[in-house]
């Protein structure tokens, strides 16, 4: 029988697959985690401005903190590129053809080389440990934009292997494309906002709450610091994109059970604002950015398939495309 006949279990991937797909994207969560201590911990120079090897060579010879920081995590970054092409190999002899969980892993493909070569760029340009370059901030940025679709890359490819109807283009029809789009760029400034108020925090430490909050306003600041008012006030108006998003997903006729997908976003949406409370207050040290990060990770990544189950929706079996 022709693969493209068959039966919708049959052309569902194994739970191997499906759960190897899961464990890629936490391990990649675990890599962009650890680059935000290489960065709050001024360690991105620890590699001088060799890439990719660290201090021009293999073997570090007592190696200095920061060196064994930036050189850990070049190594996790590695085995990245490793695990995401066992993935997309993987899912394209597993799947029928057309399917578009190998679109997604090629996607994250593509987005693990782009990460890798702005890594790269950072280290050879200068723009780590206590760079003021002027242009630290927009790489930065644009490394944490790519991050996000990277993230998003790997979410969906792990949602789209676990469907076992509308995994083809032929068998979807798309809903609230514009609403989605605009929502999903509105949540990606959030994160890239934060990223320049850590940068702000890490190059700039305050030594208090209320000299933290003077900065923001002084005419003397940098534009890092009096620019970091813009995280939580775009932060506010995403959440108003969420609230849509959860109320469309949670309405009847939709093919899945979003409920416990719903309460999981909006506890999360929660949490991140209560982490990005105490880390105003505590000052932003390193463990608090690690673990606002991974909320925030973590909340993008459900989002992301929130918002598929929202927008690629099965056709019904009359409309189906033979």
């Amino acid at each position: 029988m022709p693969a493209l006949n068959r039966p919708a279990s049959s052309q569902t991937p194994s739970v191997a697959l499906r759960r190897f797909a899961w464990v890629v994207l936490v391990y990649f969560i675990a890599t962009i985690l650890w680059g935000t201590v290489v960065r709050a911990t001024g360690s991105g120079a620890g590699c001088g401005d060799h890439w990719p090897l660290c201090n021009g060579t293999v073997m570090q010879q007592t190696p200095s903190m920061e060196t064994m920081v930036e050189f850990a995590h070049r190594i996790t970054a590695g085995l990245d590129v490793l695990l995401v092409l066992a993935l997309l190999l993987w899912s394209w002899r597993s799947t029928v053809p057309h399917h578009l969980a190998r679109r997604a892993a090629a996607a994250a493909v593509f987005f693990t080389f782009t990460e890798a070569l702005l890594g790269a760029l950072l280290v050879k340009l200068g723009l780590t440990a206590d760079s003021h370059s002027p242009l630290r901030p927009p790489f930065l940025a644009l490394h944490l934009s790519n991050t996000l679709l990277l993230v998003a890359a790997l979410a969906m490819t792990a949602h789209l292997l676990g469907r076992a109807e509308g995994f083809r283009w032929r068998d979807l029809r798309i809903t609230h494309p514009v609403g989605t789009t605009i929502g999903m760029i509105a949540v990606m400034i959030v994160g890239v906002t934060g990223s320049l108020a850590a940068l702000g925090d890490t190059l700039f430490p305050a030594t208090s709450l209320r000299s933290s909050l003077a900065e923001d306003f002084s005419e003397h600041s940098t534009w890092l610091l009096r620019w970091r008012w813009t995280h939580p006030s775009f932060a506010i108006l995403a959440s108003i994109f969420l609230i849509w998003v959860l109320i469309r997903a949670n309405r009847r006729g939709s093919p899945w059970d979003n409920r416990g997908l719903s309460m999981l976003v909006v506890g999360l949406l929660a949490l991140q604002y209560l982490l990005g409370a105490v880390d105003v207050w505590l000052l932003a040290p390193v463990w608090m950015q690690v673990i606002h990060l991974l909320g925030a990770d973590v909340l993008w990544s459900a989002l992301v398939v929130l918002t598929a189950r929202l927008t690629l929706v099965p056709r019904e079996p009359s409309q189906a495309l033979s």
